[in-house]
C-alpha cells in the first residue's frame, strides 16, 4: 500500500516555454510553442507522483494575480491542492528554447518577500495534515528565515512521518545539522558546498555520503551529477550508476522528477537501490520532454528497464 504524501513548495511558480530560431540581446524575440505550467520543487514532485500513480497533495504560497492563476493550473492538473496565501506576488520563470542552438535559457526570479504570519501559516498547515511522508523542495523565498526546515522537520517528526528534503546552500546546512531526515538529494555542488570540500573522485564522494548516514544526517543520500550519474549512499552501501543515454530536449525538472519517481517506489516499499534505479529512470525521463513538461510514465517505465537490465558498473 503506497503511503500519503505532502509536498510543499514555499517559492512556487508560474513556468513558462517556448521556443525561438535565436535568442539575441536588444532584437524583439519571436516565439512560438508557448505554455504554462505550474512548477516549484514541491508542486513539480506532485505533478509527477500524480502522473506515476501515487497522488500527492501540493501545499504551497499563493499570492496575487499570479497565484490565482497557479492555483487555476493545478486544478487543471488535477492535483489535490493547499494553498496558502501570501501577500506578495508568485512569480513566473520563463525557459527559452534557442532552435539554432540546442541550448536552453532560464530566467528564474527570486520570489515574492514571505512575512512571518504566512510562513508560519505553512508550518500550521502542515502541522494539521496527515501524511506518512513529505517531500520539502526548492528555494526559500525572501523573508522566509534559513532554518524554516528545522522547524518544520520537528514538526514532521512529532508526526512519526519520514521527510525528503532537496534544497540547497544554509537551508540545507541547518536541517542537516538538525539531523533526522529520511533523504536528501543535492547535486554533486551542492554536496560538496555542504561538506565544506570538493571531491577528488567518485569513490570520495561515495565515502563523504556514508560518513553523513552514520552520523545520523539522513537514511537516504543521493548526490546526483548530471550525465556522471547519481550516488546512492545508505546503510546498505553506496551505488554509482549512469544514466541513460537519451536526447535531450530540457533539463527543467529533472531533478524533481528523480525525487517524485523514488519517492513513489519508496513508498511502495521497495528497496532503496532499487526505488533508486527508478528515480534515475524518472530524471532521465524528463530531460525527453521539451520545456516545462515533466516525465512521462511509459518513458520512465522504458528507462527502468534498461538500467536494471544494465550490469551493476554500467
Amino acid at each position: 500500500m503506497t503511503e500519503t504524501i505532502l509536498t510543499l513548495t514555499l517559492n512556487p511558480a508560474i513556468d513558462g516555454a517556448c521556443e525561438a530560431d535565436r535568442v539575441r540581446h536588444t532584437h524583439k524575440i519571436r516565439t512560438t510553442n508557448e505554455r504554462y505550467d505550474p512548477g516549484g520543487g514541491g508542486i513539480n514532485v506532485a505533478r509527477v507522483l500524480a502522473r506515476l500513480g501515487s497522488p500527492a497533495q501540493a501545499c504551497y504560497l499563493s499570492g496575487g494575480v499570479t497565484g490565482q492563476l497557479l492555483d487555476s493550473l493545478i486544478d487543471e492538473a488535477g492535483l489535490s491542492r493547499l494553498s496558502i496565501p501570501v501577500t506578495d506576488t508568485t512569480r513566473i520563470s520563463h525557459t527559452v528554447y534557442e532552435r539554432s542552438t540546442g541550448k536552453e535559457y532560464r530566467f528564474v526570479p527570486e520570489g515574492p518577500q514571505v512575512r512571518e504570519e504566512e510562513w508560519q501559516a505553512a508550518l500550521t498547515a502542515v502541522e494539521r495534515t496527515d501524511h506518512a511522508i513529505m517531500v520539502a523542495s526548492g528555494s526559500l523565498p525572501p523573508g522566509v528565515p534559513d532554518d524554516f526546515y528545522v522547524r518544520l522537520l520537528g514538526l514532521v517528526r512529532e508526526k512519526g512521518a519520514h521527510m525528503v528534503l532537496d534544497c540547497s546552500g544554509e537551508a540545507l546546512k541547518q536541517a542537516v545539522a538538525a539531523g533526522g531526515l529520511w533523504m536528501i538529494k543535492p547535486s554533486r555542488g551542492e554536496f560538496e558546498a555542504l561538506i565544506g570540500r570538493s571531491c577528488t573522485d567518485m569513490e570520495d564522494v561515495g565515502e563523504a555520503a556514508q560518513a553523513l548516514v552514520r552520523q545520523g544526517v539522513a537514511d537516504l543520500i543521493v548526490v546526483t551529477m548530471g550525465h556522471d550519474g547519481a550516488l546512492l549512499a545508505h546503510a546498505g552501501g553506496t551505488l554509482h550508476r549512469i544514466p541513460p543515454d537519451v536526447p535531450v530536449k530540457s533539463a527543467t525538472g529533472a531533478g524533481d522528477s528523480f525525487v517524485a519517481g523514488m519517492v513513489h517506489r519508496l513508498a511502495q516499499g521497495w528497496e532503496p537501490e532499487r526505488a533508486f534505479l527508478y528515480g534515475m529512470a524518472a530524471g532521465s525521463a524528463a530531460v525527453l520532454t521539451p520545456g516545462t513538461d515533466l516525465c512521462l510514465p511509459e518513458d520512465v517505465e522504458r528507462l527502468f528497464a534498461e538500467m536494471v537490465a544494465e550490469p551493476a558498473g554500467g
